[in-house]
């Protein structure tokens, strides 16, 4: 009984543990002031795949650049990155 029970639980943390692992992606908009840039980038997310996780990512990573984050685009895995390549230009995976 303790046996299927252990089996259970490692399976259970197994399925747990795989979302995490999963490639997440942010898209994102960013400025430098005087004079005033703009540019739309791509980022491969380290930490949490969520919105707000990005947000503080995001912000951090690019600040190393100059630059502020003015919003994250949106959240996306792997699927998305062929369609943003174009857009992003030299900020695809800069950062």
């Amino acid at each position: 009984m303790k046996q299927i029970a252990f089996s259970l639980l490692a399976v259970a943390l197994m399925a747990v543990a795989a979302p995490a692992q999963a490639e997440c992606y942010a898209d994102y908009k960013a400025k430098q002031d005087n004079p005033l840039r703009l540019h739309y980038g791509v980022v491969q997310l380290q930490g949490p795949c969520s919105a707000n996780a990005a947000r503080a990512e995001v912000a951090a990573r690019i600040a190393q650049g100059g630059w502020t984050l003015l919003n994250i685009v949106s959240v996306f895995g792997p699927e998305g990155l062929t369609e943003r390549r174009d857009s992003a230009g030299p900020y695809f995976l800069r950062f």
